[in-house]
């Protein structure tokens, strides 16, 4: 084996070496990072939720079906899923609550559109 051979061997030997331990790392911080998106994003849909609960109750009074109340309940059922199991859950594990997540969001803004439209004067 030439020196010049030796001197390739090694270095491929190293960039591949490289190359995995940066994997390695890539998995935990795009794991911390859907974790962390997963959780501002029920952030964010807690917060409106709130927001929509006193508008819908401005409108329809107190009576009858709670979606703010159900969209609530599963908000918790999604933080003490991810409480409970978001240590070994899959990346697509946290991706699919993150949809449910967003899927609720558009749903809630869905209802607050028809209430914006109810409350506007006629043309």
């Amino acid at each position: 084996m030439t020196p010049s051979t030796l001197i390739w061997t090694l270095a491929a030997a190293g960039a591949v070496t490289l190359l995995v331990t940066l994997l390695r790392q890539q998995g935990p911080r795009r794991r911390a990072r859907a974790v962390r998106e997963l959780l501002d994003a029920a952030d964010a849909l807690e917060a409106r939720l709130r927001t929509a609960r006193a508008e819908i109750a401005a409108v329809a009074g107190e009576q009858g079906p709670d979606p703010v109340g159900d969209a609530m309940r599963e908000m918790l059922r999604q933080r003490l899923w991810l409480r409970d199991h978001g240590r070994d859950a899959s990346l697509a594990q946290l991706a699919e609550v993150r949809t449910s997540i967003d899927a609720a969001r558009g749903r809630i803004e869905a209802q607050l559109a028809r209430i914006a439209q109810a409350r506007a004067p006629l043309a």
